[in-house]
């Protein structure tokens, strides 16, 4: 039976690479996207020009409503689903001292409650024997000055990760939350210096940011029955850093 991956936030970065790794391993993938068909549409071709099956969905992974028709889709597409990867997320920086309330709850809905809604839905849908994948970020570890908020936030995707675990217990579903380092996606760099980007991709001791490919990497192992015995676990794939 052909196993079928939805993949939110999958027009781009490290979300794109994911989809594009596990339609490389055999996966059927929905890619999950919030805003930029254009982008998404070129993943579903690149998919499909290598040989694979794919279909993009439109959602706001805080919209339960929105998400519920993505893995219908999954559905009615390839006939069920088996590996849920929550990508989407959205990062506002700045102090505590000057944190606008209206950006961080909307970082809060994206990144916590989109969690819960993608999870949710994937507790409902995800076949015996697949996988559930949260994105955090080394960030949790690492406590820098101006990401208190965002690094709350995935925070509590971390905190849910082995509660949500044994809530599967019984069907052989493994739930685990991959949490890259900096990464060289336009995610991490915009609105960064180049000295900035210089220094943070010294600080692993590998010397250098993540590649999307790293973080899909992973992914792709903790989905696969080689990585099936790992469950319950936040991993900080990020060189060392932390």
């Amino acid at each position: 039976m052909e196993r079928v991956a939805v993949v939110t936030g999958a027009s781009r970065g490290i979300g794109r690479a994911v989809a594009l790794t596990l339609a490389a391993e055999g996966n059927a993938v929905v890619v999950g996207y919030a805003g930029n068909a254009g982008m998404a549409d070129e993943v579903v071709k690149e998919i499909t020009a290598a040989g694979g099956q794919a279909v993009a969905a439109q959602a706001d992974v805080a919209d339960e409503t929105q998400v519920a028709a993505m893995f219908d889709l999954a559905q009615e597409r390839f006939g069920g689903v088996d590996v849920v990867v929550n990508s989407a997320g959205v990062m506002t920086l700045a102090p505590v001292a000057d944190t606008d309330l209206d950006a961080l709850d909307a970082m809060w809905r994206t990144n916590v409650r989109g969690t819960f809604v993608v999870g949710r839905e994937a507790a409902r849908r995800v076949r015996d024997g697949g996988s559930i994948i949260a994105m955090s970020t080394s960030i949790v570890g690492l406590q820098l000055p101006a990401y208190a908020g965002y690094a709350a936030s995935k925070a509590a995707v971390e905190a849910t990760t082995l509660i949500f675990a044994r809530e599967m217990r019984g069907r052989n579903i493994t739930v685990n939350t991959v949490a890259p380092g900096p990464t060289d996606t336009s995610f991490f760099t915009d609105g960064k210096d180049p000295e900035a980007i210089a220094r943070a991709a010294k600080q692993p001791p590998l010397e250098r940011l993540g590649t999307p490919e790293d973080a899909a990497a992973m992914v792709a192992f903790l989905t696969s029955p080689r990585g099936h015995w790992v469950n319950g676990q936040t991993i900080r794939s990020n060189g060392g850093i932390i």
